[in-house]
Parts: structure tokens; sequence; C-alpha cells
């Protein structure tokens, strides 16, 4: 007979209550607006606030240009470490912890020190909120990319697209990027998930974003903020379950390209 998993099953349930209760919690306070009945006039009086689709429409653009400049800068740093580079692993995982290490405080202010002043001011403009999200979401971006490298021989299907004359271009971008596709829908829901909740950096360089205006209402009102937080969070299952939906089928792909 097989010995019945009494403390994995405690230890789920216990993990369980410590998620949803906050959770329901939070749901049944933001259902409460009225006295003595349950509705949604939090939720009607979030969406009728313009400011509500302001600072998510530029959250969910910040986000979609923080995911864009970090492919671009972790996928081919990866790529070129694993293949040619592997003793420099240790010094480039290093420096993907350092936004663990150094508060986003200290972050921003030494961006505002270093970018707000000639001869290269980038405060005034997205572009210093813009780099401190890419590097807040470095350590996420990377690990997830890192972690689908090493799931995949990529040193075979390097030379075998350069036996038939790719370009490295070309290995990555047919070979290689189509063989990542659920570590890189990890590592972009991740830091959508940083840039769409983050608030230092937003409130720090004065611009507007999602994290701030849950901050402002919420000094202001008092379950409005909790109608926008649970919103913001089914928002972010809705994206786990579109990386599922788009992640379907990945090892087969993963086959398939090794066999070729």
């Amino acid at each position: 007979m097989k010995r019945f998993p009494l403390f994995s099953w405690l230890w789920l349930i216990l993990g369980l209550f410590y998620f949803f209760i906050p959770l329901i919690s939070t749901i049944e306070f933001s259902l409460r607006m009225l006295k003595g009945r349950y509705t949604l006039e939090a939720y009607r009086v979030a969406f009728q606030d313009p400011r509500f689709y302001t600072s998510f429409g530029y959250s969910l653009l910040w986000a979609v240009i923080t995911m864009v400049i970090s492919l671009l800068l972790v996928v081919p740093t990866a790529y070129w470490v694993q293949l040619r580079l592997p003793k420099l692993r240790p010094y480039v995982e290093f420096v993907t912890l350092m936004p663990f290490v150094v508060p986003a405080v200290v972050l921003i202010f030494g961006l505002i020190r270093l970018y707000g002043r000639p001869p290269l001011v980038l405060t005034t403009t997205p572009a210093a909120l813009i780099v401190g999200y890419v590097v807040l979401s470095l350590p996420y971006m990377y690990r997830s990319v890192d972690a689908g490298l090493r799931a995949v021989d990529i040193r075979t299907l390097t030379e075998a697209a350069q036996s038939l004359g790719a370009n490295w271009l070309t290995i990555i971008k047919d070979v290689i990027l189509p063989n990542l596709r659920v570590a890189l829908l990890s590592g972009m829901f991740l830091t959508f998930a940083i840039v769409m909740g983050e608030f230092t950096f937003a409130a720090l360089l004065s611009w507007p974003a999602f994290g701030p205006y849950i901050e402002e209402i919420g000094s202001m009102r008092a379950y409005t903020p909790q109608a926008v937080s649970v919103m913001s969070f089914a928002v972010t299952w809705l994206s786990i379950a579109g990386i599922q939906w788009l992640g379907r089928g990945a090892p087969g792909q993963v086959q398939t390209a090794g066999a070729r």
C-alpha cells in the first residue's frame, strides 16, 4: 500500500488558505460599498474614472516596451553565453541578481543622478522609466530564457542550421526562438506582472502608471482601491491562462526541431 502523503496535503492546504483567504477578504470588502448589501458599485466607480484607463494604458505600454527590450537584450546574451562562453555564466548570473540586492529606491536615485543632467538627460522622457523596468525584470527574464536554453540542445541545432547556410540572425529567429516559446512566455508574464504592479519607479519619476494610481485612490477612497486590486489580480490570472494556451504543444515542437 502506498503511504498517504499527509504532510504534503497539509502544506498544500495551508498554502491554499494563505493565498485565498486574503483574496476572498479583498473581494468581499470590495462588494460592500453600499451599506447592508453586496453590490458592484465599487467596480462601477472604478470603470467610470478616466484615470483608471489612462494609468492602465500607460502601464500596458511600458510593459510591452520593457518586454521587447528585455527579449532583445537577454535572448542573444543567454544564447551566446551557453554556446560559446560557458565560463562567463557565473558572472552573468551575478549581474542579473543585482536587482535583488540593490533596493528599487537606490536604483531609481542612481538613474536620476546619472541621467538627470547633461550630457545625457533621460529623466524628462520615459526612457529612464523603461531602463528601470528592464533592470527590475532582468533576473526573471534571464532565468526563464536560460532554463529554456538548457532544455534544448542548442549546439546541435546551431551546427545543423550553419551546415545549411543559415546566418546568426536566422538561427536565433527561426531555430532558437521557436524552441523557447514557453520560456519566453514565462519571462514575459513575469515582466508584465512586475511592470503593472510597480510603484517606486513611476512615482519618483512622475510618470503615469497603474501602481501610483492605486496608491493615490487608496488615500482618498475605501472600497474602489480594493476593486481595482481585484481587477489587477484577474488580469494577472488571465495572463497565466494565456501563457498556458499559447504554450500548448511546445515540447513536441522542440523534438521536431531536434529531429530536423
